[in-house]
């Protein structure tokens, strides 16, 4: 994806954006646990803490190995087709069977219980390190609303409205000097439309930020799993 300096209010800048510590290390934004291997160029980054940038692993490898299994339908090793999935699969097998544990077998395929709190934090640390880069705005407080679900069982509206279909025109002028307002002087107002979407990795991984009365952050994991993360 193509890479902007981040010109921003600097008082917005130089502590972690989870939790206001220090800024010591960078954290890719998305994780690169989500994506899949060659990873892309220039991965959007976000100031974080040592603590912060590590004590997201267990939870990140839980979701994308879970995200992988609902996908393919099965924990098994060898029938992933991700080879890093497969290998973190083998390599914790106390993590094969807790999300094992979950799968239940019904008339219409295997239905899959999981860990929302975790699969919420991931999510949640992904919409932070999106509006931190984007439009500098960090949030450290909790979101108003963390949402997720499948988008095969959206409506036509409801995929529409999340898609921003039905979004006409500039919603919101973003701050001077952020990443956000360079992509609408390079790209033009429709980055606010269908163009909003920023692929970090075809089929992997897309996100959209957006600013009315507060943020919003939508993403989207392997064209499967829409989530949607609100700061009033």
């Amino acid at each position: 994806m193509r890479q902007f300096e981040n010109f921003g209010d600097q008082r917005y800048q130089g502590y972690c954006v989870h939790c206001g510590g220090d800024d010591g290390t960078r954290d890719h934004a998305p994780s690169k646990t989500l994506l899949e291997r060659p990873l892309p160029e220039n991965l959007p980054v976000a100031p974080a803490c040592r603590k912060c940038n590590s004590g997201f692993s267990d939870d990140e490898e839980y979701v994308a190995c879970l995200l992988e299994c609902v996908l393919t339908g099965t924990t098994d090793p060898a029938r992933i087709a991700r080879p890093e999935i497969a290998r973190a699969l083998y390599k914790n097998r106390k993590l094969q069977r807790l999300i094992e544990a979950g799968r239940r077998e019904t008339d219409n395929g295997p239905v899959w219980d999981f860990d929302v709190a975790r699969v919420r934090r991931v999510l949640l640390k992904q919409a932070r390190g999106h509006v931190a880069f984007e439009i500098n705005e960090p949030h450290l407080e909790e979101a108003a609303s963390v949402w997720f679900g499948p988008l095969e069982t959206m409506t036509a509206a409801q995929r529409d409205q999340f898609e921003g279909r039905d979004e006409g025109g500039l919603a919101a002028c973003p701050e001077v000097g952020t990443r956000a307002m360079q992509r609408l002087l390079v790209v033009g107002d429709q980055v606010f439309e269908e163009d909003a979407w920023l692929t970090v990795q075809p089929g992997r991984y897309r996100y959209r930020v957006t600013q009315e009365d507060g943020a919003t952050v939508r993403m989207v994991l392997s064209e499967f799993l829409a989530c949607q993360v609100i700061w009033d």
